[in-house]
């Protein structure tokens, strides 16, 4: 540490003395400057409050809406998860549905036919309880939301865009279209 001698010490605080009775014969001109400048960072700091309140309640809401949007998605993701497996079951249930309709033609009466229609219930039936609904279409009107045109064919009993029969079955699990069928579709009366 350096020493200072008592002399200069004593200047330093004769100095800092003047100052002092100077800023105080300045207070009152200065009070005035400084309330005012007290009211504007005030003003400002409610701006700021308002401001990240406001960014507050924004963002509490997109969390609430991002709370509901995920449980919504999970919803869905449990309720529509077998949709690949119902799927690939139902293109074994058209393969089924096919060794049925050969062993129809040994006989209704064989014990094979028999056994495949009780197999083809019991599949149906679990099918079923999983929310595999099969899509109808014989006779119905053309819909493009559940009907897969393959071709046209002229035809005197039904109108134009009747199904006239159905090559493949369709699926629908719940209220979603698992699987189009696949049609022929009325071209109307053949033209001569």
């Amino acid at each position: 540490m350096k020493k200072i001698p008592i002399a200069e010490q004593n200047k330093e605080t004769k100095g800092s003395a003047a100052a002092r009775q100077m800023h105080s014969a300045d207070a009152p001109a200065s009070a005035g400057i400084e309330q005012t400048d007290a009211e504007d960072p005030m003003a400002g700091l409610q701006a700021d409050l308002d401001r990240f309140r406001d960014l507050a309640l924004r963002s509490q809401a997109d969390f609430e809406n991002y709370k509901k949007r995920s449980a919504r998605e999970k919803e869905e993701a449990i309720k529509y998860a077998n949709s690949s497996l119902l799927q690939r079951l139902a293109a074994i249930l058209d393969n089924f549905e096919l060794g049925l309709a050969a062993a129809k033609a040994q006989g209704e009466e064989s014990p094979i036919y028999s056994g495949m229609v009780l197999v083809q219930k019991q599949l149906n039936d679990l099918l079923s309880e999983h929310g595999l609904q099969p899509i109808e279409a014989d006779g119905k009107r053309f819909d493009p939301n559940l009907h897969e045109a393959i071709a046209h064919e002229p035809s005197d009993q039904f109108p134009e865009g009747t199904v006239l029969r159905q090559t493949r079955r369709g699926y629908r699990l719940k209220d979603r279209l698992l699987r189009p069928s696949k049609v022929v579709v009325s071209s109307g009366p053949a033209k001569q």
